[in-house]
């Protein structure tokens, strides 16, 4: 693959001919996967809302797409436990019924995959109808840990800023922030960040890029951004800056990455300070790991492409308004198109909620 100079363009065609081929079947080197692949498609179908070519999928093909996201939904027994959500894969709904051998404790939302799910129905134009909102919103509360930190399923696993993230994520898209601590998240985001004003992952853990877009993006969609003084952003705002080579790497002294385009772009945008950064050798970097013969972005020039690096290059290229590609919504990583018709959904919520709220009024007087 040859590396792109200066002037390269994108190969839109190409890139969303690539996206539409994941959406299709996956190659067999990604089968270790399989539990996941809601987040390959958020990478497929946001990637092709920003391309925008939505309309490469047919209307039954984006309508068999949401069937399958809400056929993984979890929706707890009266009674049960709240681990409402969105499971990742349909392994266990097809080779087992839910009912069968006690499996159905196996089921159970997950933060990363409930809010990707969430994100391909607001990008494929669903009204998000069929979600029970207060499920979900009751079992990201369920998952918040004593120090404000977030598990991704109720049964445990990990709880760090990737998990942050997704909770605020999740209660940000669905205009509800029900029993989660935000004060508590905050306060966790805080005490994550580093000597060097980056933000880990963990308490006492490296800084990292990734992880700094999770923070910084969470304390912006649950309207905490504040809490950070103007001389921490300051420098904060200095350890992102210093990422930057010619692309963009997610720590220091480690190679540049197609992907941190967007994790280091997305957060310098929601700090207002993208502008400080190098248009042109961010570009260039991304366009030197796109594969001209079949579609892609990779991690490093002449390496295997992949949906995740794919699409957060287009995302990074975005942030650099390159024409044809639609405008990203930084902190919630949704097209501007999709953002839009969320809050037009938010408002026919709001407006519901109002009309019961007063219907209910009414019948406590009469």
């Amino acid at each position: 693959m040859d590396a792109a100079t200066e002037g390269d363009e994108i190969l839109f065609q190409k890139h969303a001919k690539y996206f539409v081929r994941f959406l299709n079947i996956l190659p067999a080197r990604l089968a270790s996967h399989d539990s996941t692949r809601v987040t390959i498609a958020f990478f497929a179908v946001s990637g092709l809302d920003v391309l925008d070519s939505l309309h490469l999928l047919s209307d039954p093909f984006k309508k068999d797409i949401i069937n399958w996201i809400y056929n993984l939904q979890v929706i707890p027994k009266p009674g049960g436990r709240p681990c409402g959500g969105i499971q990742g894969s349909s392994t266990l709904n097809i080779l087992n019924p839910p009912d069968c051998c006690g499996l159905d404790a196996y089921r159970w939302g997950h933060l990363a995959i409930t809010y990707t799910g969430i994100a391909v129905l607001v990008a494929l134009g669903d009204d998000l109808s069929r979600l029970d909102r207060k499920a979900i919103i009751d079992g990201v509360a369920a998952v918040q840990r004593e120090d404000g930190s977030f598990s991704a399923t109720i049964d445990g696993s990990e709880h760090d800023m990737r998990f942050v993230y997704c909770a605020a994520a999740i209660c940000a898209m669905l205009n509800d922030w029900g029993k989660v601590n935000k004060r508590k998240m905050a306060e966790y985001i805080q005490k994550s960040i580093r000597y060097d004003f980056g933000i880990s992952q963990h308490y006492e853990m490296e800084s990292h890029g990734g992880t700094t877009f999770c923070a910084i993006a969470a304390l912006e969609l649950s309207g905490q951004l504040d809490i950070l003084t103007p001389k921490v952003k300051e420098k904060i705002v200095r350890w992102l800056m210093f990422r930057q080579q010619d692309g963009f790497q997610g720590r220091p002294n480690k190679p540049v990455d197609t992907c941190y385009s967007f994790w280091i772009g997305a957060t310098l945008k929601i700090l207002d300070a993208f502008e400080l950064t190098s248009y042109k050798d961010n570009r260039d970097y991304v366009l030197s790991t796109q594969d001209k013969a079949v579609g892609g972005f990779s991690k490093w020039p002449g390496s295997h492409t992949d949906p995740f690096h794919t699409y957060f290059g287009i995302c990074g290229l975005s942030f650099l308004q390159e024409p044809g590609l639609l405008e990203v919504v930084p902190s919630l990583n949704i097209s501007q198109r999709a953002f839009q018709r969320l809050k037009q959904l938010h408002s026919v919520w709001e407006a519901e909620a109002e009309f019961k709220r007063k219907c209910d009024v009414r019948v406590n007087i009469e």
